[in-house]
């Protein structure tokens, strides 16, 4: 790449950083996962810069490529956690503050017990703000795939905030 090329990389890269990071750590949720993800999808924009002719379509291939890396990532075998029996010892309790924050992080716990696919569409959907024929074009799969994907990801992180909500 030349001069110019190298320089409005970074300028995209400095823009984008931030918010492709917190995408990466809503479809995996973890952080040094996330940093991960964000790297392996900047390196491939990084690869193909020179070759992206609209520059408009840099979010969309940049949403597609963390995507696809975070499903590649939850097939590795290797990757995948083990549950355990024993739960963390709860932090202390608190105002309304402490009750948010507690809401998120059970809300994060169950997006990663939705499966991969699932766990993506819910992301694009409703943090990224896609529209079904946005997420659809993403994923490379048909808008009845992302609605069919949409109904049972929900479905499921219904199923496991109730648990949550149960038993915590």
């Amino acid at each position: 790449m030349d001069q110019r090329d190298e320089q409005e990389f970074a300028e995209y890269f400095a823009a984008r950083r931030d918010s492709v990071r917190r995408t990466a750590y809503m479809l995996c949720g973890d952080w040094d996962k996330a940093d991960d993800l964000a790297q392996t999808a900047f390196v491939a924009l990084h690869r193909r810069w020179r070759k992206i002719r609209d520059r408009a379509a840099t979010d969309a291939y940049l949403r597609k490529t963390l995507v696809r890396a975070a499903i590649d990532e939850s097939r590795r075998p290797w990757r995948r956690e083990r549950q355990t029996e024993e739960l963390p010892e709860p932090g202390p309790g608190g105002d309304r503050l402490d009750e948010l924050v507690a809401t998120r992080q059970d809300l994060l716990a169950g997006l990663r017990r939705v499966p991969p696919k699932q766990r993506a569409v819910l992301v694009l959907r409703y943090f990224e703000g896609l529209d079904v024929s946005g997420v659809a074009g993403v994923l490379g799969c048909s808008e009845g795939n992302v609605k069919s994907q949409t109904a049972r990801g929900l479905a499921n992180l219904r199923g496991v905030l109730e648990e949550v909500d149960t038993h915590g």
